[in-house]
């Protein structure tokens, strides 16, 4: 049943018009009054409803789709340690295929962040149209994946932007930050086995330069690697959600 991302409220029995984008997608697939979708709110916070929703098309106009919600279903496909991704911003689509898999792969925020190395320099209103872009490209992913809950695609920063932001919040879970460095210990020993979230910090192209390795490094960040094998600024941080999925 095709799904649809609705962060409009949703209740049972209530009579809704699907938001633009959701519309325009029902209308490319040219569903009828009568045909079964699926809704969900995708929202993080103690207001959102969870879970997804039955919902059936009442009527298509020109540019507006009208259904009734039905029954709510609690179903949560999350995974059971919360990531915080915090990768290099990379170059063109592939920053795109980043958030896209990382969103399928169950990452819980990502926050795209502006390295001395980043290719990409966000600023201004450009910087808020990718923001946008890159937050509907997880909303996509989510209803292709089953995903109830829409990662937050935060605004992009430098490293210590992001500090200082966090010295302000509760104390934070485990910190990884991939690096060459010798001597770094492997991912799955740092990560452990606990279900406490953990902040996973990887560079773009190039990696980090040394001086934000070492303010990561006095911050509380423990170095990690993947294997013997040096992998591109969109793999990495993929290849550790997997892995921090599996364990």
């Amino acid at each position: 049943m095709p799904r649809f991302h609705c962060p409009a409220p949703l209740a049972t029995g209530a009579e809704i018009d699907l938001p633009p984008g959701a519309a325009r997608h029902v209308q490319v697939l040219r569903l009828q009054p009568g045909d079964g979708i699926t809704l969900f709110h995708g929202g993080q916070g103690v207001d959102s409803p969870g879970g997804e929703f039955d919902a059936t098309v009442l009527r298509m106009g020109r540019s507006d789709v009208r259904v009734q919600v039905g029954a709510h279903h609690a179903i949560e496909r999350e995974a059971p340690r919360a990531v915080h991704l915090l990768a290099g911003i990379t170059a063109n689509e592939r920053m795109d295929w980043l958030v896209e898999k990382a969103t399928e792969l169950g990452v819980a925020s990502i926050t795209p962040l502006v390295a001395e190395r980043s290719v990409l320099k966000l600023k201004g209103e450009r910087a808020e149209k990718k923001l946008a872009h890159w937050q509907a490209v997880a909303v996509a992913a989510c209803e292709q994946c089953g995903r109830n809950r829409v990662p937050v695609v935060h605004d992009a920063v430098d490293l210590a932007g992001w500090l200082r932001a966090q010295a302000l919040l509760p104390a934070p879970g485990t910190r990884l930050l991939l690096s060459l460095r010798a001597g770094t210990g492997p991912l799955h020993a740092a990560a452990g086995a606990g279900t406490g979230a953990v902040v996973f910090l990887s560079g773009p192209e190039g990696g980090l330069s040394a001086a934000e390795e070492d303010l990561a490094l006095a911050q509380g960040f423990t170095p990690v690697t993947l294997g013997p094998r040096v992998l591109r600024a969109e793999t990495a941080p993929l290849a550790a959600l997997a892995a921090l999925t599996l364990q």
